[in-house]
């Protein structure tokens, strides 16, 4: 063999194993951005209203974050498949989402090829040293950077004998058409799925001279319509409006590069005008990044509204079909990827399962106290969609649990699963205990006294209200009504020895079949009781995971709550 085809040989190794480091090192940094900045992400966006600077914004922070416009988009992509947000309310998240992109370039422009080593073996022991597993993580970013770091230097020791081969610039000469250069970056970006490392390839190509500045920033340009892919795949499936937000990206990305396409001389003059005298190539590239995403995003802020339309436009609803009551709303796979969002999405399924169980309870006592087999057995049937419900609440926080999770995290995803497992046993209650006892009812051919009828409502509207204050605590993850809900005990207890008292005088009453109803309705106050309980021990739980209010922080001692 001969040694042109060994050297050939090693360069191309030498090469692809630079983009693996780089890839891995990207892989292992995002996923470390998400554990460590889940909880500031799920922040930003829930915070984040129909102001659309507030929204360019987030896009910008949450995607410095993680370092992946990709990713943002995806994730707005479930948003709105779990309505969270419209659309609409995407769109100047998506333009500050490719400003957030910028920082990468502007990193890998800096010489940074002796803190490869350094930050590799700082990483990997201070990941693996670490007791905290939020420190583990940030000791992975660390280490992520130091394999990108090293990834690049890898890739420059690659490409510097190829400024000898004349068959290689010949093939590079060919990117001088800056519209080649352009589809060469997206389609490269497209299969890898990773604009940075396209960036990284332009600034390393530049670094050796093998490229002009003015055909790496169409390189860089063309990365911008490559990582649109991931977004458009990541929708496919979805509801009508996240498939419009994929199709805001495609279009602001697409139509930004169109417009620069024709004045990459002026955005070359213009970052390097933007650069410190004596700066290299690479830094001009970065500069030119920035400038056409942060441009190409104030541009675009003024038709928002427009894009919008557009977008509606090119993508007219569909006709509405309706999902059954036990379909899950907020549980997208995309979120497991970063856990705080991820359960911020089961709590809200778990509001969804609440929402079922609560019209069990709503139409339990007409059914119980009076209603015909027909409104009994379809008092029991409503269990069924609260089972399955729960089955992939469950299912999620199941693989959710199965990530690295910080302990406030852990705390949460326990909490989550506690309430869900006791909302599911309460639905029980109501499906079997209560649906038994009017079954029975019916059998004996009991009547339930007006008295009684009105005592059992007073017990059922407190529980109901006892419901709705868990289901408040839950949906504003506030401790203050969980609270209210833990005091309500005195008065239900007051209640339940007023029902106590009013069955042994009708026990004494001379009445037809008295035993059987006596039973019958022991029976529905014994079971409202232990539905309150299990309300008391879900808000227990909520107390232990949601902040308090203020004004409740400053109670006094003696009001924290009683043990069952």
């Amino acid at each position: 063999m001969s040694p042109g085809v060994d050297q050939a040989g090693t360069i191309a190794a030498t090469l692809v194993g630079g983009l693996a480091l780089f890839l891995f090192g990207m892989e292992i940094m995002t996923r470390a951005l998400k554990q460590v900045a889940g909880e500031s992400m799920k922040t930003i966006l829930a915070r984040m209203t129909g102001n659309r600077f507030a929204g360019l914004t987030a896009g910008a922070v949450v995607t410095a974050l993680i370092q992946s416009s990709s990713v943002t988009t995806v994730l707005l992509v479930g948003f709105i498949s779990a309505g969270l947000m419209t659309s609409a309310q995407s769109v100047a998240v998506i333009l500050g989402a490719n400003i957030g992109t910028t920082l990468t370039a502007q990193v890998l422009a800096f010489n940074v090829d002796a803190l490869a080593l350094p930050m590799l073996s700082v990483g990997f022991f201070g990941s693996l040293l670490a007791r905290r597993s939020r420190h583990a993580e940030i000791g992975r970013i660390v280490l992520g950077m130091g394999m990108i770091f090293f990834g690049m230097a890898t890739m420059k020791a690659a490409m510097a004998p190829l400024r000898d081969v004349p068959a290689f610039l010949d093939l590079l000469g060919t990117l001088d058409n800056l519209l080649l250069a352009a589809l060469a970056g997206a389609a490269l970006t497209a299969v890898l799925q990773a604009s940075a490392l396209t960036a990284g390839l332009a600034i390393v190509l530049t670094g050796q001279g093998l490229i002009g500045l003015e055909t790496a920033i169409a390189i860089a340009l063309g990365a911008n319509v490559g990582t649109c892919l991931t977004a458009l795949l990541a929708s496919i499936g979805q509801p009508r409006e996240a498939v419009r937000a994929a199709m805001v990206h495609v279009i602001f990305n697409v139509a930004g590069v169109l417009l620069w396409i024709g004045f990459v001389d002026q955005l070359a003059l213009l970052s390097q005008l933007a650069a410190p005298e004596g700066a290299s190539t690479p830094r001009h590239l970065a500069n030119a990044h920035t400038i056409f995403n942060v441009a190409n995003a104030f541009l675009f802020l003024g038709f928002t509204g427009q894009l919008s339309r557009l977008v509606v436009w090119l993508l007219p609803d569909r006709p509405e079909t309706v999902e059954p009551v036990h379909v899950p709303r907020h549980l997208d796979p995309k979120f497991l990827d970063v856990p705080a969002i991820a359960l911020d999405a089961a709590r809200l399924e778990v509001v969804h399962l609440c929402e079922l169980v609560r019209r069990m309870l709503d139409a339990a006592v007409p059914a119980v106290v009076s209603g015909s087999p027909f409104e009994i057995d379809r008092l029991r049937v409503m269990d069924r969609p609260v089972d399955l419900l729960h089955r992939e609440i469950v299912g999620y926080l199941r693989e959710a649990g199965l990530r690295r999770l910080p302990e406030e995290q852990s705390t949460r995803l326990i909490a989550l699963m506690r309430i869900a497992n006791d909302l599911e046993h309460l639905a029980d209650l109501v499906a079997i205990g209560l649906v038994t006892s009017a079954r029975k009812r019916i059998e004996e051919n009991v009547m339930i006294s007006p008295q009684t009828a009105a005592m059992i409502g007073r017990l059922h509207r407190e529980v109901l209200r006892a419901f709705d204050g868990i289901a408040l605590a839950l949906t504003a993850q506030d401790g203050g009504a969980a609270r209210d809900v833990r005091e309500m005990k005195a008065g239900f207890s007051r209640l339940m020895e007023e029902a106590a008292a009013h069955e042994v005088v009708r026990l004494r009453a001379d009445a037809p079949r008295r035993l059987h109803t006596y039973t019958r309705e022991i029976e529905l106050t014994q079971t409202f009781d232990d539905i309150f309980r299990i309300l008391r021990r879900i808000a227990r739980t909520e107390l232990g995971v949601f902040a308090i209010r203020p004004e409740q922080a400053a109670a006094p001692a003696d009001s924290a709550p009683a043990a069952e």
